[in-house]
């Protein structure tokens, strides 16, 4: 079972490592600069996974992703962003499944938000069974709304609420 903890400067090498991982990154926001340095990787262990709830994910001790949910603003602040990711050499151990159930029971469990929502690449199939997995639905495709390295890609919102 993976495990929750704040990032610290021992996970700097790892998430440099990881995220210049093109197939991993295929599907990220290019908000994550590319290519991923030391200075970047310092930048997010230090302030940017300090707003809203972000977590390293280890999985037997050592750091293997990131989940993290960003809640939004005035009318939409029960609501909140999701976003996960996990170094390619654990994908297909179930590490995300595991980590996006027990993400979605402490978010419920702990917080006011009432719905958590994920925005998915159309053809990232990985992402969106484990969004199906963990109960997860299809609220709507957003056709062409990304465009990444010359590419438009429809964008899937899929949608949990407390119950």
């Amino acid at each position: 079972m993976p495990e929750f903890r704040a990032f610290t400067t021992q996970d700097l090498a790892l998430l440099v490592e990881y995220l210049n991982d093109a197939q991993l990154t295929q599907f990220l926001s290019a908000r994550i600069p590319q290519p991923y340095t030391q200075e970047a990787a310092k930048w997010w262990i230090e302030t940017g996974s300090k707003t809203g709830f972000v977590y390293a994910i280890v999985f037997q001790g050592v750091l293997v992703g990131c989940i993290s949910a960003l809640p939004g603003e005035f009318e939409k602040q029960r609501s909140a962003e999701l976003g996960y990711w996990i170094a390619r050499r654990y994908w297909g151990q179930g590490i995300a499944t595991a980590a996006l159930q027990k993400f979605t029971r402490l978010m419920f469990d702990s917080t006011d938000i009432e719905r958590l929502y994920a925005a998915v690449f159309d053809g990232n199939s990985a992402s969106e069974q484990v969004l199906k997995k963990c109960g997860y639905q299809r609220d709507a495709v957003l056709h062409k709304a990304i465009f990444k390295h010359g590419s438009f890609y429809h964008e899937l919102h899929y949608s949990c609420v407390r119950r």
